[in-house]
């Protein structure tokens, strides 16, 4: 990795070889989409069925991404992006054969998108979590916004290659070039020795990851905001890729190559629009970046609805390509300037499965109303959707990107103990006592709600605080876990961020007062043999006020 001043990340020799293998794939991608979407068209699918076609492909991220994060988080992430890579490499196989000997039908399409979507799922958390292990904290602003501008670029020139070949080769070739372009990362991401950090705990299973990771977007305001906005904007913007077969076939009369202009034309605006966010970034918040954003996909919406004619079409969805990339890079940027290591690929995940789930959801009504009224109204009330999207920004903007330090606290060591414990024992059931005067009270309190949110994202439950009724200034925080291997990892999820709420509540106890804390294993009547039948609470006083157990 290079040093954390730099901020160009095509400097890294990784990165860059990454980044451009990327680029081939989604070319391979883009080519496919317009495949997919063409032969629906020519299998003779109703425009409810040409929509499933993108709700195919969103519907298993909406479905899958969690377990996808969960899988990142917890094993190699270069590893699960090879699986990834080649299990799509031999769905399109199957789906350029399928195509070659007759054998695809719109359903039989629609599943192979889907298990190509699954893919995708899979892959895309393990994937964006990475560019944080390829490049600085620094860089990675600049590094997502590159990773939009290359999706982008192929985006611009991918649909209309797509196009093309369809119309000369037909949609088997499509289909058969998207398999070949997996080739070139797989053998990027075989050839990529990562430093991987030794882990000092055990993987959590599956299932406890995905706890933590919708526990801690839950728990984080700023994050789930984001979530929120994101599927709002989504599903309004899928209308545009959504209808656009309709549009290329409906509304302008044109053929595959006419498609694959539309969508070229929006690639070229998103990467117009992905060399402007650093511009924008420097100049303006969060909240109006999106603002800005969602007008030009209400503008582009509105004008492709109104247009018959292909050049004031192609510049309406150049505009609605530069809002979209502009939207969906800054939500991606929050989401990963917001959370830590441990997380970021959960975190990740929930976002896609807020874009992708108001993708596949918008696309769902778009066909609906497509189907009763036509593509032109169903981009009108897209267009008033976005407009929505704008109000609500205003009445509850956007947090501005954070820049905290989220780097673990390296402070806590795990303590020693009078009991003889393995990591499944539990639950664990943890006590702080803090004294505090009482004019101190209200300003503690405060303090408090703070610290509930921190550890009840970080894993504690059942939190609680308590007055004691003999002490005015004893106060007790109580909180629980499920065995001692949960409640280190809650310490070790602590991050250098939260230090300040640690020393206020420290500036707010009695002068030469020590926080202590007590630490107990619950116990079932005759549950233990005679042997181990002691008294089981473990007590220490904390050397540092400012630490939290």
């Amino acid at each position: 990795m290079a040093s954390a001043t730099s901020t160009s990340p095509l400097a890294l020799p990784i990165f860059r070889a990454v980044w451009i293998a990327s680029l081939v794939s989604n070319f391979g991608g883009l080519i496919q989409s317009v495949g997919a979407s063409w032969m629906m068209t020519s299998l003779g699918g109703s425009p409810q069925m040409v929509a499933l076609v993108q709700t195919s492909t969103s519907l298993p991220i909406v479905l899958l991404s969690l377990l996808g994060g969960a899988i990142a988080d917890n094993l190699d992430r270069r590893r699960v992006m090879l699986v990834a890579q080649i299990f799509m490499l031999s769905v399109s196989l199957i789906l350029a054969v399928g195509s070659w000997t007759g054998f695809l039908s719109p359903w039989v399409l629609l599943a192979s998108t889907f298990l190509i979507g699954c893919g995708t799922a899979i892959n895309g958390p393990a994937w964006l979590a990475s560019v944080g292990d390829m490049v600085p904290r620094s860089a990675l602003p600049n590094a997502i916004a590159l990773n939009s501008m290359g999706f982008n670029i192929a985006r611009s020139a991918g649909p209309a290659i797509g196009g093309l070949i369809v119309a000369v080769a037909g949609a088997a070739t499509a289909f058969l070039a998207n398999a070949v372009s997996y080739i070139g990362l797989i053998g990027v991401l075989a050839r990529w020795k990562p430093d991987v950090p030794t882990r000092a705990l055990p993987p959590e299973s599956l299932r406890a990851a995905i706890g933590a990771g919708v526990r801690y977007v839950a728990m984080s305001p700023a994050i789930r905001q984001v979530m929120l906005r994101a599927f709002l904007f989504a599903t309004a913007g899928s209308a545009v890729s959504a209808m656009m077969p309709l549009v290329a076939r409906d509304v302008l009369k044109g053929g595959p190559l006419t498609y694959g202009f539309l969508l070229g034309s929006f690639g070229i605006g998103a990467v117009g629009g992905a060399l402007f966010i650093g511009k924008l970034r420097r100049h303006v918040s969060t909240e109006v970046m999106i603002a800005i954003a969602a007008g030009a996909m209400t503008i582009g919406e509105a004008a492709i609805g109104l247009s018959t004619f292909l050049g004031p079409t192609m510049c309406a969805l150049a505009l609605a390509g530069a809002g979209w990339v502009i939207a969906l890079s800054t939500f991606n940027i929050s989401v990963q300037m917001a959370s830590p290591r441990w997380v970021v690929a959960r975190a990740l995940a929930i976002c896609q499965m807020a874009v992708f789930g108001g993708m596949a959801t918008g696309s769902w009504l778009c066909g609906v109303i497509a189907d009763a009224h036509g593509p032109i109204v169903a981009l009108q009330i897209a267009a008033l959707v976005q407009v929505v999207g704008i109000l609500a920004g205003w009445r509850r903007p956007l947090t501005a990107i954070s820049d905290a330090n989220l780097t673990p606290q390296d402070w806590w060591k795990e303590p020693d103990i009078a009991l003889s414990i393995e990591p499944r024992s539990g639950p664990i059931i943890i006590e702080v006592e803090h004294r505090v005067p009482v004019e101190n009270v209200p300003h503690y309190l405060a303090a408090m709600g703070e610290r509930r949110r921190i550890r009840r994202r970080d894993g504690a439950r059942g939190w609680s605080l308590m007055r004691d009724l003999g002490s005015s200034e004893l106060w007790i925080e109580r909180y629980h876990v499920a065995t001692w291997l949960d409640y280190v990892r809650h310490n070790q999820r602590r991050t250098q961020a939260d230090t300040a709420n640690s020393e206020l509540l420290a500036s707010l106890t009695t002068p030469g007062s020590r926080s202590i804390v007590h630490r107990r294993i619950e116990r079932q009547t005759g549950s233990l043999p005679a042997s181990l039948q002691t008294d089981d609470e473990i007590r220490e006083p904390m050397t540092d006020p400012t630490r939290s157990s």
